[in-house]
């Protein structure tokens, strides 16, 4: 007996080597190509997987699973391909080895033609994340990340009539009216006040200077002199007044809320407002006047300041950013550093996006399982506890960006760091819809209690009916991710976070008056079958369809939220019904939560909802207008295989927020998503702004949704410089330009005021931002090319920024010639622009 157990555990010792030895030796390279759009005139993208195996060992017959990522759900082209696949949940899919693969063996290479179920346009839609697993082993294998091929037939790839790849010669069009305005015309405080005069006068500050205050004002004090000690490198103190003239004083008078007056002469720095957040943005204002070269150093000898004399206020008391750390997570560090960037233009709303269906990032102490489940993504085997893969987060456990969350102390000293900012945090708390974390949290806690015999404890929190055999599918392809909001155990949850969190901002001592409850889609066909719903039906009269659901759900979370002194906020669908208007569903303003204080973000501005925000805030709503076409920084810039973002909502050029006019914006925004000019009928008969809705605009907020972000860098340069125009929208009072009723008149004004915009950018803030906080990933935009008698002519985007070149095909670096004049058209010219600090854009080269 003992010789057979021997001899077994020798084979299944030597199974266990060869399949670690196959592990560690096969390696395959996978690229991806789109090949045509509208694939047999159907909206569909025919794409290409090349898989080749540059390993040293073959990749068998059978015995394993492919698993990736993919934003589409795909079918092959033909029958017959390598691989059958199957979507699972989400965007994670699955292929397995089909009957007529025959393997793969070192150096060979196979292609899998598939279709998937919409438009592609760049390589955020690649597939991603993918992995192998052995299914005898369960041992996985990682793959190296997709290579991308760009179209082989761009007009294949176009999505509509019209469509096409931004060009260098669209981009020198795009600039040929920026005006180069000397840097000593420039307003030097951004976002621009509302009155600003240079006095003639300079002041010399150096490190001997001496910062006093008001009582009220030794938070705003002591911020300024630790960030004059970074620029001296000595030491800075601020001490309370007394009869000894500082060089800098922060003086208290009667001025509104956020209001600040700032008087800089050849003696002193005056700064006086009303309450501790008008000096705050007063300093923010003496930081900005600072020669932006001086924050590449710690050991500045001195700081020549522009006499000035300055009167401002905000045109927008909310102005916000949202930031979504659920997809993909970001480090605490990251998010004091942003809070450092907002609070220096000015925006003063954190909106923390932090669930979703693919990561729970907040530590909630009565509730553990929620970062102990929810905010780990891995390979699910079975075992483990934790969410699948999405976005290409890979099969291992406690890997950024898919894992990560804030601790209870990380998330109160971001309160705090934000508060002494004179920024408020609001937490999201996404519901009903978007809830796929929570979910699988919760039904983890249940198991846990079931396990022990306590069914009470089990079902106390659960957040979906166990019974329930609805059928949905929700945008982002998930097909459990919706609360039952017929539960009272739902509640029970929201109450049990809800506490928490004011648990956590009442340690901070940070303000704290709404919670923001999500709202956003809520995919068809979900409660249909639950039995809760049905209980329901039977004990409440007002409940008869599932779209009672809504008033229902939100009416007992307000209650709930103004049982605690606060208010609801959430996304539009919060103050929407549906409604069927000449046979078409339609969103219509719902009067239940009309005149509540209800604010709700606009993020809906596309084909047909072009009206939404201003039919809200006309019903009495107050809103936030955070529109997808203008607003959405997840966006990319614009139409181009390489450039990175999201798409669906339009392209998002740097022009476009700054153009935003919020009290009539299809004044000048009059194109949809696709680019296309909005009919006439659209335009005459959209809704316009009242009296009454124009005080319910509560203000402007920018999105940076995070799927596309697999690190800091990518979130960088996709937030700037966008947030710089939404800085200046939202705090600089409405310009001539957006007043002015005469078209010919008007578009003067504004090339005029692009222009200063552009080139307080070019010479002055992104200068700053190289190093400000630790310095910026900001965009670069490339340079424009076009073709003249011969001669290859360049311009850019942000004038302060230059051009180089190169006439060999290589890459243009530093030591790469400068351009200065026209270039003799040759087909190898290779144009980059770079910033002050070195940084370059992409390449650019002519359209052949």
């Amino acid at each position: 007996m003992k010789f057979l157990y021997t001899i077994l555990l020798c084979v299944l010792s030597t199974v266990v080597f060869g399949q670690k030895q196959k592990t560690q030796d096969l390696d395959l390279a996978i690229t991806w190509q789109p090949l045509e759009n509208n694939h047999l005139k159907d909206e569909q993208g025919l794409s290409v997987l090349e898989i080749k195996n540059v390993g040293k060992t073959s990749l068998p017959k059978t015995g394993w699973k492919l698993f990736f990522n993919f934003i589409r759900v795909i079918t092959p082209k033909t029958a017959g391909q390598p691989f059958d696949v199957a979507h699972l949940n989400g965007d994670l899919s699955c292929f397995t080895p089909a009957e007529s693969f025959e393997g793969l063996k070192p150096g060979e290479s196979l292609k899998y033609e598939m279709l998937s179920n919409s438009w592609m346009v760049n390589t955020s839609d690649a597939p991603q994340g993918f992995y192998l697993v052995w299914e005898n082993s369960k041992e996985i294998v990682p793959i190296k990340p997709v290579t991308f091929v760009a179209p082989p037939d761009q007009k294949k790839f176009f999505r509509v009539g019209g469509d096409k790849e931004t060009t260098p010669e669209m981009i020198f069009q795009a600039n040929q009216n920026i005006s180069d305005i000397n840097e000593s015309k420039l307003t030097k405080v951004f976002p621009t006040p509302v009155g600003y005069t240079e006095n003639g006068k300079t002041l010399t500050l150096t490190s001997n200077l001496t910062i006093g205050y008001e009582a009220g004002f030794e938070n705003e004090a002591n911020l300024l002199a630790q960030d004059l000690t970074k620029l001296f490198g000595k030491k800075i103190n601020a001490n309370k007044l007394t009869n000894a003239k500082p060089t800098i004083s922060l003086l208290k008078n009667d001025a509104a809320h956020e209001a600040y007056s700032l008087s800089v002469n050849e003696k002193e720095v005056i700064i006086k407002a009303g309450g501790g957040a008008g000096i705050f943005y007063g300093i923010q204002s003496l930081k900005t006047l600072i020669n932006p070269a001086a924050f590449a150093s710690n050991k500045n000898k001195s700081l020549v300041l522009t006499g000035v004399e300055v009167t401002d206020a905000p045109r927008f008391g909310y102005r916000g950013f949202m930031l979504d750390v659920a997809r993909n997570f970001q480090h605490k560090a990251q998010i004091l550093k942003l809070l450092d960037v907002f609070a220096l233009y000015k925006i003063n709303t954190l909106h923390f996006h932090l669930n979703d269906d693919e990561g729970w990032r907040l530590e909630i102490p009565t509730l553990p399982e929620l970062t102990s489940v929810g905010a780990k993504r891995a390979h699910l085997d079975g075992k483990s506890s934790t969410l699948q893969p999405a976005y290409g987060s890979g099969a291992f456990i406690d890997q950024l960006p898919g894992s990560g969350f804030y601790s209870k102390e990380d998330f109160k000293e971001i309160l705090r760091y934000a508060t002494a900012r004179h920024i408020r945090v609001i937490p999201e708390i996404e519901t009903p819809g978007h809830a796929r974390a929570a979910i699988k949290a919760m039904d983890k806690r249940y198991q846990n209690y079931l396990a022990k015999g306590n069914r009470a404890a089990a079902e106390k929190y659960l957040l979906h009916h166990l019974e329930d055999k609805s059928v949905y599918r929700s945008v982002q392809k998930w097909n459990d991710n919706v609360m039952d909001v017929a539960m009272p155990s739902v509640y029970t949850f929201l109450e049990t976070v809800t506490d928490d969190i004011i648990a956590m901002y009442k340690d901070a001592n940070a303000p704290l008056e709404t919670i923001h409850f999500g709202g956003d889609e809520v995919p068809k066909g979900v409660w249909e079958q639950s039995p809760a719903f049905n209980r329901l039906k039977q004990s409440d009269s007002n409940i008869k369809t599932t779209a009672d659901l809504w008033d229902y759900y939100f009416g007992k979370v307000s209650a709930m939220l103004k049982n605690k002194g606060l208010y609801l906020s959430g996304w539009e669908e919060v103050g929407l019904k549906k409604a069927i208007e000449n046979g078409k569903s339609k969103w219509l303003v719902n009067d239940k939560f009309a005149n509540q204080n209800v604010h709700v973000n606009v993020w809906n501005n596309l084909l047909g909802n072009e009206d939404l925000a201003y039919r809200l805030a006309n019903g009495n709503y107050k809103v936030i207008i955070s529109f997808v076409s203008t607003f959405y920084f997840d966006m990319a810039y614009f139409k181009k295989f390489e450039e990175p973002g999201f798409y669906w909502g339009g392209f998002t050029e740097l022009d476009k927020p700054f153009s935003f006019i919020p009290y009539n914006y299809l004044k000048n925004q009059q194109k949809n998503y696709l680019g296309r000019q909005l009919s006439e009928k659209v335009l005459s008969e959209a809704q316009k702004l009242t009296a009454t809705g124009k005080n319910n605009i509560v203000g402007l907020q920018g999105q940076l949704w995070s799927e596309t972000i697999k690190n800091k860098d990518h979130l960088e340069y996709l937030l700037m410089p966008r947030l710089l125009a939404l800085a200046e929208r939202a705090w600089s009072k409405s310009p001539d330009w957006a007043e002015e009723k005469d078209e010919s008149k008007a578009k003067p004004l504004y090339e005029q005021s692009l222009s200063s915009f552009y080139n307080i950018l070019g010479k002055r803030e992104l200068k700053r931002l190289n190093y400000y906080a630790g310095g910026f990933n900001y965009r670069i935009s490339t340079p424009g090319l076009k073709v003249e008698n011969d001669k290859v002519v360049a311009n850019v985007q942000l004038p302060g920024f230059t051009i180089r070149y190169t006439t060999d095909g290589s890459l243009p670096t530093l030591k790469s010639p400068l351009y200065s004049k026209p270039v003799s058209v040759n087909d190898k010219l290779i144009f980059r622009t770079f910033d002050h600090k070195g940084n370059a854009s992409s390449v650019s080269k002519l359209t052949k």
